[in-house]
């Protein structure tokens, strides 16, 4: 199990993400039953398990695009709710399966939403986005001639724009070729490690998780079943 973390005076560091008894119900099912668990800056967490066992689910709430039945989530100790969704959403920025883009170039996709914010996205940091996901000199590109791999790059510029402190990652390879799915992860991998940015990703990949993860949080039927290091988790199973 992941341990607790101190500071150098011997005060426990707190989570930024802390997640207690988390379930989630529809018409009569339940879908996520009970989950507690904390994330720490900086942490590459995977969320591992075969298909409909609730991990998008999960990675839903955290974001409020579903509400829980019960449980609560706080980000730097505070309560979710009452920060408002579209604040929630920036600072967990979210990366999902298929990168809908918008129409226009890929510049106009990664203005989107700081200009959502009433910020304006410059010229350098638009080509300073696009460089960090090797993407570099396509910012006048019409979306529409990017390839899969290309797209889903400018989806991950497009999240990373708006400055989040969290990436959740949900299956976001899974509708790619092998090719593209590895230059996608080597993406994903720079963006961490040079921004120091926590990573929460999605995934039924076991060589992905070992990819792109430190730690594994393992769901069964809606169940967190196992948490801890890949080697304690996957080993195990």
């Amino acid at each position: 199990m992941v341990q607790e973390r101190e500071h150098v005076t011997g005060q426990p560091e707190e989570p930024f993400l802390s997640v207690e008894g988390l379930t989630y119900q529809v018409d009569g099912q339940t879908i996520l039953s009970g989950v507690s668990f904390e994330v720490w800056a900086g942490e590459r967490v995977a969320v591992f398990g075969p298909s409909g066992v609730g991990k998008s689910t999960l990675i839903r709430l955290l974001n409020r695009l579903d509400e829980p039945t019960s449980g609560t989530i706080r980000i730097s100790g505070q309560d979710y709710r009452d920060i408002s969704p579209r604040l929630l959403r920036r600072r967990l920025g979210m990366v999902m399966q298929s990168p809908n883009l918008f129409p226009g170039t890929v510049a106009d996709n990664l203005r989107f939403g700081p200009h959502a914010h009433g910020e304006t996205l410059s010229d350098d940091m638009i080509r300073t986005l696009l460089s960090g996901v090797d993407l570099a000199g396509l910012e006048d590109r019409e979306v529409s001639k990017l390839s899969g791999g290309e797209a889903q790059r400018v989806n991950l510029a497009r999240t990373l724009a708006n400055q989040p402190e969290a990436l959740l990652l949900d299956e976001p390879t899974s509708a790619l070729d092998q090719a593209a799915k590895r230059d996608v992860e080597e993406t994903i991998l720079s963006v961490i490690n040079t921004q120091n940015v926590t990573c929460i990703l999605v995934t039924h990949d076991r060589a992905q998780v070992t990819r792109l993860a430190e730690r594994v949080l393992l769901l069964e039927d809606g169940r967190l079943v196992a948490d801890g290091s890949i080697a304690e988790v996957l080993d195990a199973e």
